[in-house]
């Protein structure tokens, strides 16, 4: 049998089915974040987690 690669969203922290997301550089977003991050608005309280979350992308990249 086959197993489904699970990768870990570094917005929400669940695991998620690769196919159920994106991936960014070597980071996954699963499906349900990225839905929430594009819908909420940059005054929505929110945002500023999404940011940092997205931020932290850039700091392993470089790392």
């Amino acid at each position: 049998m086959h197993e489904e690669a699970l990768c870990t969203c570094i917005v929400c922290g669940e695991l998620k089915p690769h196919d159920q997301g994106l991936r960014i550089v070597t980071e996954f977003i699963c499906g349900s974040c990225e839905k929430e991050m594009v819908q909420t608005d940059v005054l929505d309280e929110k945002y500023p987690f999404y940011v940092h979350q997205m931020r932290q992308i850039w700091i392993h990249k470089n790392a």
